[in-house]
């Protein structure tokens, strides 16, 4: 069973199907993973379920730690950056979005706004 088809369905990841698919992390790291909240699964039944943004996550928990060699004193440090930025570019989507809703009139004058305080910080 891929990642996409279990997610679709609303089901997630359990504990055993996490190590099944991702090799790369044994279950006590998974365990300390989720005691540090690095990964935030919820509680179903006797066990944790995963969706797919933990399973993102752990996959790029992964990559930090082999590629960039990453240690667990960093790791908390770089995922708050790194959800820092998701959240901003999320909050810029929706901006961006609810601009692209407004009249005309509205959008060519906040474009002018927009212009003239980049002007001044040049």
């Amino acid at each position: 069973m891929d990642r996409n088809s279990m997610d679709q369905g609303g089901a997630g990841w359990r504990t055993e199907e996490v190590l099944a698919t991702c090799r790369r992390v044994s279950s006590a790291q998974l365990t300390v993973w989720v005691e540090r909240h690095w990964l935030r699964p919820r509680h179903e039944g006797t066990g944790f379920v995963f969706s797919a943004a933990d399973m993102a996550r752990l996959e790029l928990i992964c990559d930090l730690r082999e590629d960039l060699a990453l240690d667990d004193e960093a790791m908390p440090v770089v995922l708050s950056l790194l959800d820092t930025v998701y959240g901003l570019r999320r909050r810029l989507r929706v901006l961006a979005e609810a601009i692209g809703d407004l009249p005309p009139e509205a959008r060519y004058l906040l474009q002018d706004e927009l212009r003239k305080r980049e002007e001044k910080e040049e």
